[in-house]
């Protein structure tokens, strides 16, 4: 019998379309089928923490490759470059967990080690002399460095904003890392954390002094709202601790705690623009 050759080629097509596609895995003693896939799963990881060092390079590296402390993450303060590109030290695969948060709160998570990606940044933090506290600058290849590496991890997440984190933020009990100095601002411009409307700022002030005193309970409150872990039965001073962390990322010129209407104004603020936590 004679085929045409068009026909021959539409069989062919057609053969090949129906033959099924296989969805098991071969395991070597079992398989695995991956047709039904649940609808109900997301992220493990939701948070990116930034912390410094409190140590020159050497000792970080040695500090969190130790079996006590990790993070996944170690810029140093002048990357070295490979191809005229920097380089950042990963530390721990993204897929594993490491011991960078510790006791820890986020927008009503706790042990965030368990959902997040820590980056560790070569820097001493602060030397207190009788009068100043002295914070070491971030250097300007850091900045560099960390921001195409934060991109990549935030794409790769798809981690808000808000959730783009430092370690005082989520301790703020016992931790100031990465400090006053570390450019939130310039991050946020760039595309990495939240940051508020600065003339929205201006408008919720309304005129008031920058520093007149507000109610420190409803403020304690919208921090709350905005992620903060609080405590009902911490004292004025630990509530006082985390209004300073959230000062020291978002009005670092004055971090010292105090209740006062740009502080209110930045957190209402920060509410408007990206919601309340949930």
């Amino acid at each position: 019998m004679k085929i045409w050759p068009g026909i021959f080629v539409a069989a062919l097509l057609a053969g090949c379309q129906s033959a099924p596609q296989s969805t098991t895995i071969d395991r070597g003693d079992y398989q695995l089928e991956t047709l039904h896939q649940a609808q109900g799963a997301d992220q493990r990881i939701r948070f990116l923490v930034m912390h410094y060092t409190a140590e020159d390079f050497h000792s970080s590296l040695k500090t969190l490759t130790d079996e006590h402390v990790s993070a996944h993450y170690l810029l140093p303060a002048h990357p070295p470059l490979v191809q005229g590109k920097p380089v950042a030290f990963q530390l721990v695969p993204e897929a594993l967990r490491a011991w960078h948060a510790g006791a820890s709160t986020w927008r009503g998570r706790t042990n965030l080690n368990d959902t997040s990606i820590g980056i560790e940044i070569v820097n001493r933090g602060f030397n207190r002399t009788l009068l100043f506290t002295h914070w070491q600058p971030y250097t300007p290849q850091q900045i560099a460095l960390l921001i195409p590496l934060s991109r990549d991890i935030i794409q790769r997440y798809g981690i808000q904003p808000r959730d783009v984190v430092g370690h005082s933020d989520i301790a703020p009990q016992r931790k100031q890392d990465p400090g006053p100095l570390f450019p939130w601002r310039q991050l946020a411009q760039a595309g990495i954390g939240a940051w508020p409307d600065e003339q929205q700022v201006q408008k919720l002030l309304a005129g008031r002094d920058k520093q007149a005193a507000v109610p420190l309970a409803p403020l304690i409150e919208k921090l709350a709202r905005y992620g903060y872990g609080i405590d009902a039965r911490w004292d004025v001073r630990q509530q006082k601790n985390v209004l300073a962390a959230f000062q020291m990322h978002f009005r670092p010129s004055d971090y010292r705690g105090e209740p006062d209407a740009e502080t209110e104004a930045i957190v209402d603020a920060l509410l408007l623009k990206y919601g309340a936590a949930r």
